[in-house]
């Protein structure tokens, strides 16, 4: 049973609003992260999936050495390129989320496992009061064509270990579809390189009290290429960075306003 959600916060006060279809509209502008490394095959596919209402598509080039960003201009004129200048998917993260300039950012991949139709329902979530709205491909209405038996073994004892330190309720832990507003940019406070970085996020959010919301969501097969992602080595990787967040919050404890728990369900 998902908790009772008290003390929301409020929404900024704006006064444009962005039309989402012909009964819904929405005030904040969404700015959406798309890091990429030799993605130009991937790019029409992904870029087709994504919401014409989106204030800005933010490109986080890490060294490609096809024609990535051509492709991407090309397909969406008005694109912001930002030139990774270190390594791995954390490091671009960060560089794309400073780059910024929506009220609320949303990351995707860019190999076409993510479904940019379904920004739309995280958006909902933080605007129905969450601060962080995280997808899940174990919640009802998700699931992954993707989760080797390895993959899905680990996620599992991490995200236990995770929920067992920090009292939360995530069903998914290392899944890279999530949104939050810009203004909590500074609690995330992104530090790593690799593949770790969904597994921080999620961590400082909870240390955070941030307001967490799951949302369903379906992960694809890569459309084409092959993943940089290795199960075992990002898997202790993510375990390394699980253990440094536990060892930094006890050597300097804050208090935080309520345990950091996982409302699942879209908004």
């Amino acid at each position: 049973m998902s908790p009772e959600i008290t003390g929301l916060r409020p929404l900024p006060h704006v006064e444009r609003y962005t039309p989402l279809g012909p009964h819904l509209a929405v005030s904040p502008t969404v700015s959406v992260v798309v890091p990429a490394m030799n993605e130009a095959e991937n790019l029409p596919h992904v870029f087709a999936t994504l919401p014409t209402w989106v204030h800005e598509v933010v490109l986080v080039d890490g060294h490609s050495t096809d024609d990535t960003v051509e492709v991407a201009r090309r397909l969406r004129p008005g694109l912001r390129i930002v030139h990774q200048t270190g390594r791995g998917k954390g490091d671009a993260l960060a560089a794309g989320f400073a780059a910024c300039t929506g009220d609320i950012i949303v990351m995707i991949d860019a190999d076409g496992s993510t479904d940019g139709r379904e920004i739309i329902h995280f958006v909902s979530a933080l605007v129905s009061g969450a601060d962080f709205a995280k997808g899940s491909r174990y919640v009802p209405g998700g699931g992954s064509d993707d989760l080797t038996v390895t993959r899905r073994a680990g996620n599992s004892v991490l995200r236990t270990i995770v929920n067992t330190l920090y009292r939360t309720r995530y069903t998914d832990l290392c899944y890279g579809y999530n949104a939050f507003w810009a203004r909590h940019l500074p609690a995330l406070d992104l530090d790593c390189e690799g593949f770790e970085v969904e597994t921080l996020m999620n961590i400082r959010a909870a240390r955070a009290g941030l307001r967490v919301h799951e949302v369903p969501s379906h992960e694809r097969c890569r459309i084409h290429g092959e993943s940089n992602l290795r199960a075992i080595r990002d898997g202790l990787r993510v375990l390394r960075t699980i253990v440094r967040e536990w060892r930094r919050r006890n050597a300097a404890p804050a208090p935080l306003p309520q345990p950091a728990t996982a409302d699942q369900g879209a908004a």
